[in-house]
This record gives C-alpha cells, structure tokens and sequence, in this order.
C-alpha cells in the first residue's frame, strides 16, 4: 500500500533514514532467502547455474554483465531484479532523478529542501518507476544516456552552461535509485561505452568537461551476446574491468526445463479446446535441442527459446483451424501440423554456407525429423536394433502392412474419425502406440497422434517411406517407393 506520509518532516518523525539502492537489494535478497521464497518467479532452468551465481554478485553489490546466446532470458532475468526493490520509496516532490528527501543530490532538490526545510513536499514512487532500460544502438549518444546542457533552459533562466539547472537530464539520472539495463552493449559505440566509466567506478557523472557532478545511486545491469565480439562490436575493456561479476547464461538443459518454458510463454489457449499430447509438447522442444547440435545451424549464433514458443503456436494454430474446418470442439495436435508449422522455424535459423546449400526449409524437415526420431527412442524400443534370436520384430506387422502395397493418406484437415479409422487399419500400430507412447490415456485423439508418431519414427529410421503432400503425407512401402523412383523425403505433389 502506498504510505500517507506527505513532508519531509513526517518523513523524519518516523525514523527513515537513507538507504543504496545496491543496499537495498541486498536486504530484501536475504529476508526472501530466510523465508525460503522463490527469488525469480518465471525463470526456469536456472535453479542450480544462473541464479546462484546472481544471488551471490547481488550480495556483493555488484553490477552485474549477463552473458549468453539469444532467447536464453537475459532480459527477463534483469526486469526480474525490479521484485528485489521496495515496493515504494520518498522522493522530493517534482524531482526528475528521484532525489532522496534526506540526501538530495540535484539542485533543484537541494534548493527546495533548503527553502522549506521539514514542511518540503515529497512523492512516493513505486519500484516499477525505477527501472529503465535501453536497448544498444549505433545511434545511442551520451545525451541519451547522461544527459546534456539545454541551451534554451540556460537562455530562459539566465543561467551558465556550467550550472547544474541548464542541465537535461539523461535516462540513467533519470532512474537514480533504481535498476538501469543496457541491452546487447558491444552495439554501444566504444565512446559511448567510455562514457559510463564514472558511473561504474566513481558512481557520478559529468557534463561536457563542465564542473557538474551528481553522485547517482544506481544498479547497472547489462546483457551481451558473445557473438557480438567479433561480429558487431565489442566491449572495451575498461568497461569491462569495471563491471564486476560476468554471469553466463545458457539454454535449457532438459526437455522438462524446456517444455516448461514454452507451456509459460507460448499462446494455446483459444476459442476451442486444443489438446498438445505430451509426447508432441517434448517433440517441440527435442527440435530446438537438435537443431541446437546441428552442423546445419550457425551455434554461434544460438537457436533461441522464441523458435519453439512460436513453433507450439503456430501447432496450436493449425489444429484451431481444422477444428473450426470440421466443425470439432476439441482437437488435438497432430505430427502432420508441423509442415503447416515450419515457419516458425524457417525465419529463426541462422544457417552456416552448408545449410544455406540445402535450404532453410529442407533443413528445418530434416530437424523435425531427427528430433522425432530421438524423442520415440526414448519412449520405444529401437526399429534398428539388432534382434535377438527368438525375439520378435513390434513393428514387423506395420511394415509387413506397407509391403504388401497399402498406403496410408493423412491431410491436416481430416475429421477426427475418419484420421483415427485410417491409423486404425494398420495392423499393431495402435497397440505399439498404446504399449509406449499414450499408455496413461483413454483419450481417442490422443492414441490417434501417438499412431501417427509412431509411422513418423518408423519412417525417419528408413522402415517406411513417405511423400509429402501440400496439405498432408502418404506413408507407403519404402523398397517399392524406390523402385518407383521416388527419391526418399522428396516433397511431391500429386494433388493435380
């Protein structure tokens, strides 16, 4: 709740008394470690690598360099910090860099509180109004940062360039006491960068060689890519030595970390019900792990959590449509949604010249098709593996069934029961989906995905071909395929 409190003198009657913003931090850091509290809601895979470590630059009244790949949560990490502040804190009223009532540092703050003394006004501000953040640009100047002299002020109040009221004030004075994050900093000009030495190491600032110093109280926070060393620009080095604690960041490391963020982030709740099977949720993220590995992508340059977050829309998008195509309340996401999901994945890969050689699309397929080869080995025994004498083949009943010249047909927009009957007519194939994939569910959609999971696997480990249609799949023989001459994974229309 926002206190009442109004006058300095009030002010002083209940016993405040001043206190760092890095102070600030701390004490509140550790009441919320006492109490046990979790200190960063929402991030997730950081617990025991990220925020210790941030735990511990906090503790030590550090500013602090976030360090990693794009879409590893840097930025959501420091608007996070905004939660360690007070929820509200005094400042002398008409103040623009949130001057403390009991240690005014601006002119204007210092002259009011000389004239009125114990009756000068004060405002309470609450910790959202204390973060500022700037993304690093070319453009960016120190004016935009510090501040400059405002010529026409000087003009108005008859005042010299060198006196502190002719000044305007930049974005970071304008967030003194508060949290200050420069996003991306190597894409600051070296100059620019040169500039924040005092504020980082004297903690004041000065104006165009003028006599005019403000001791700012300010956590500064950055974020960098390391790409952005070579590439784009760099942090100069002094800068560098000044900032204290480096925190490397870094992607999920599990497929549950993984798919927790994307159930966090992504959009899927819509007009009817969309159900992602689990084994399909952990499909999306086995693809960013993947292509996370792959020789394709440029892992310089990082395969960020914003591809799968858009990748389980865009799923969640084309199973919306079908259902509102067919007239279903529910619909469940199919493997047969990723091909009208590729764009979320074309527009996120930075390819290296190899990659480029392939095409984005045909490497995006191929990923898809490796992860859900990986993720099905997790869940079922491996089509490739060598039997053992007496043992008998799961899948021999499935591929018996293509060799003997059926075809299977499945289009994105098939009705419930005419997708689950085609899957169904494939010999143990719901019983291999109901053994391994979907065995703790009786839901009919669900088993049908998990039957089309299971086709999919076997045919990203050579068991059966596939062509690929501009609105669905055939799954057929692979040997007869061949011999037709249809190469493997080709796309092939023959809708006309």
């Amino acid at each position: 709740m926002k206190p009442t409190i109004s006058t300095v003198g009030e002010l002083k009657a209940r016993g405040y008394r001043p206190q760092s913003v890095k102070e600030e931090i701390r004490t509140n850091l550790i009441a919320k470690i006492r109490k046990r509290e979790r200190l960063f809601p929402g991030i997730i895979g950081f617990d025991d690598t990220v925020i210790p470590e941030l735990v511990n630059a906090l503790l030590a009244r550090h500013d602090i360099l976030l360090l990693g790949l794009r879409g590893q949560a840097k930025t959501r990490l420091a608007r996070a910090l905004v939660h360690l502040l007070d929820e509200y804190i005094p400042i002398v009223a008409g103040s623009e860099i949130n001057d403390d009532p009991l240690q005014p540092i601006s002119r204007y703050a210092r002259d009011r509180v000389a004239a009125e003394g114990d009756a000068t006004p004060i405002e309470w501000i609450h910790r959202t109004e204390r973060y500022g953040e700037k993304l690093a640009t070319p453009d960016v100047t120190v004016a935009d940062l510090i501040g400059d002299i405002d010529p026409i002020k000087a003009a108005v109040r008859r005042l010299s360039y060198s006196d502190e009221g002719a000044m305007h004030f930049g974005i970071i004075p304008r967030t003194n006491r508060g949290i200050f994050v420069i996003n991306e900093l190597p894409d600051l000009q070296p100059r620019i960068q040169v500039a924040l030495f005092n504020i980082l190491q004297e903690r004041d600032i000065q104006i165009r060689g003028f006599s005019v110093r403000l001791p700012l109280d300010v956590l500064m926070v950055f974020t960098a890519n390391p790409e952005d060393y070579t590439s784009r620009g760099r942090i100069v080095t002094p800068l560098k030595d000044r900032i204290e604690s480096q925190i490397l960041t870094h992607y999920p490391r599990t497929i549950e970390d993984a798919v927790a963020i994307t159930r966090e982030n992504a959009w899927t709740e819509r007009d009817r019900n969309v159900v992602v099977p689990r084994f399909v949720q952990e499909l999306v993220e086995m693809v960013g792990f993947v292509a996370r590995q792959s020789e394709y992508v440029d892992q310089s340059s990082g395969v960020s959590a914003r591809m799968t977050i858009a990748l389980m829309e865009l799923l969640v998008s084309n199973a919306e449509r079908r259902a509102i195509v067919t007239g279903e309340k529910v619909a469940a996401v199919r493997i047969v949604d990723f091909q009208r999901a590729l764009p979320a994945m074309t527009g996120k890969l930075e390819l290296v010249f190899e990659g480029e050689q392939e095409g984005v699309v045909k490497v995006a397929k191929a990923l898809v098709g490796k992860a859900t080869r990986e993720l099905f080995l997790r869940y079922a025994p491996d089509p490739l593996a060598k039997l053992r004498s007496g043992e008998r083949d799961p899948y021999a009943p499935i591929i018996a069934y293509f060799e003997q010249g059926n075809t299977l047909e499945l289009d994105d927009e098939l009705p419930l029961d005419e997708y689950y009957g085609r899957l169904a007519a494939v010999p143990e194939l719901e019983t291999i989906a109901r053994t391994y994939i979907a065995a703790d569910t009786d839901d009919r959609a669900v088993r049908a995905v998990a039957m089309e999971f299971v086709l999919e696997a076997l045919h990203n480990c050579s068991k059966i071909a596939k062509e690929e249609r501009i609105a669905g799949v055939a799954y057929k023989d692979m040997l007869g395929s061949l011999l037709r001459g249809k190469r493997f994974g080709e796309d092939i229309d023959e809708g006309n």
